[in-house]
């Protein structure tokens, strides 16, 4: 079980790490506010603000979820991240906008039905590792 345990949580971690480092270092955090906007669900200048904050809260949480440190804490803030992002992709779809994610700084409108299943992933795995975690520091 910890072997299976560390194993999810150096992959997800590792997810987390890439896909706020690449809206940081890579496609650029103006591209990322763009991405945002394009939600409609913040106007500017908040959405620069949810820009320039979601991938560094990602990059964290990643890199303590890797490490094992606060590792609860990232377990949280991980899937706070997904609920947000879930939020704002049902808003997306319900309001049939045919925009890019914004995960990974590509054009390639939101494929929803696939966002459903990462989502379930998502949970699943977070899930899972905070049932471990307690369990183990119960």
């Amino acid at each position: 079980m910890k072997v299976l345990s560390l194993i999810a949580s150096v992959l997800l971690g590792t997810w987390f790490v890439y896909s706020g480092g690449l809206k940081i270092f890579g496609t650029g955090l103006d591209r990322f506010t763009y991405d945002v906007a394009n939600y409609k669900l913040v106007h500017a200048p908040w959405d620069a603000v949810v820009a320039y904050t979601v991938p560094w809260v990602e990059l964290i949480a990643g890199v303590c979820l890797m490490l094992g440190i606060l590792k609860r804490g990232a377990i949280v803030a991980i899937a706070g991240l997904v609920v947000v992002f879930a939020i704002a992709i049902g808003w997306a779809w319900n309001h049939k906008l045919d925009i890019s994610c914004g995960c990974h700084g590509t054009d390639a409108p939101i494929q929803y039905w696939n966002k459903v299943a990462e989502f379930i992933g998502y949970f699943a795995v977070l899930g899972w590792l905070w049932w471990v975690e307690t369990r183990r520091k119960a």
